[in-house]
């Protein structure tokens, strides 16, 4: 999955696997987390939003599966 890197409150990458609409989330600990069922346009909303941090704590965080992956 490629990573767009950012630099967004806590965030320093996002990656989306659109077959498997898992979204990827690096942050500035170097925490590694996958997001389960998350919508194409989710992640373009996203992924284009001017504030990334507060979008994904507002409709990301919390509405999706998570699993750690390092």
């Amino acid at each position: 999955m490629d990573m767009k890197q950012v630099n967004a409150g806590k965030l320093r990458a996002i990656g989306y696997d659109a077959n498997g609409r898992i979204l990827r989330v690096e942050f500035d600990d170097r925490k590694l987390v996958e997001y389960a069922g998350v919508p194409q346009e989710t992640w373009r909303r996203l992924s284009t939003s001017g504030s990334m941090w507060s979008y994904f704590r507002d409709n990301v965080e919390d509405e999706y599966a998570a699993r750690r992956v390092r």
